[in-house]
């Protein structure tokens, strides 16, 4: 049977200007993971994109503790959706997701930021390239006198993990890919903590790469933030403070670097 084009009216169906239907493929080469809490207003044009990357994909919606109906849209379309009543926490559904995969490539985004296919496609052509770690090469603003700690945190944890050449890119931002390997490597649990994430796969020698730039700080819709307070700062920090607790745990408290002719013990 010919391969089916993933924009082919078997797979995508208009029918009117703003409803379209698509089929899952049975054997996915990739695997679209969005998880989505109340995103009635967007999941319908994230999914239309995500299914478009390539000729075999699915897409699995994490819906979490939604109560707007964005299941209902999302299964109305054709997409697989894992439903929980509650709301899982920030980036569980990543690791829901992945473990449901059936794709030699996951490729993860958000349901509140409609991402264009064209931007979702050099990550999952690095992974099929020998990238295991596909990231997006945003690095959020730092020609600042006082740069936001989530900025700081991101550039701090690739150079204590000895690939400053990632300088801000991370498992946090959207959109990124992996491989089959690297999600047996990391452990889909530990995808629910993307910067941990992140330190597991370059500590294990997995390959990492910065791979494509998405502005998605401008696209950001910025919810629930009032007087520049971001409510997800503390906790995305926190994320960065585990990951590297658990790199020194394996490395030893200076991470794998040398004291070089400092004799501590003189100061005892």
């Amino acid at each position: 049977m010919p391969r089916r084009s993933a924009a082919s009216p078997g797979n995508i169906v208009k029918a009117r200007r703003n409803s379209f239907t698509i089929r899952n493929a049975e054997f996915p080469k990739v695997s679209v993971i969005i998880p989505a809490m109340n995103e009635r207003k967007t999941i319908a044009a994230v999914i239309r994109q995500a299914y478009r990357v390539h000729p075999e994909t699915e897409v699995i919606v994490v819906a979490n503790g939604s109560t707007d109906g964005t299941a209902e849209i999302a299964q109305r379309i054709g997409a697989k959706v894992i439903r929980f009543a509650h709301p899982l926490g920030h980036d569980v559904g990543r690791s829901i997701g992945a473990k449901e995969a059936k794709g030699e490539i996951l490729l993860f985004t958000d349901a509140d930021i409609v991402i264009p296919t064209r931007d979702f496609i050099p990550l999952t052509k690095a992974v099929e390239g020998g990238v295991d770690v596909a990231l997006n090469k945003y690095l959020g603003p730092t020609a600042k006198q006082h740069v936001h700690s989530v900025v700081l945190a991101k550039h701090s944890l690739n150079i204590l993990v000895s690939n400053p050449d990632l300088k801000g890119a991370s498992l946090t931002t959207i959109p990124h890919a992996i491989n089959r390997k690297a999600r047996e490597v990391i452990g889909p649990d530990n995808l629910a903590v993307p910067p941990k994430a992140q330190a597991i796969a370059i500590f294990q020698g997995l390959k990492v790469r910065g791979v494509h730039y998405v502005d998605v700080g401008r696209r950001n819709p910025r919810r629930g933030r009032t007087k520049g307070n971001d409510p997800l700062e503390k906790l995305i920090v926190g994320d960065h403070l585990e990951a590297l607790d658990w790199y020194v745990s394996k490395t030893g408290m200076r991470g794998s670097r040398q004291d070089l002719n400092r004799i501590r013990e003189s100061v005892r």
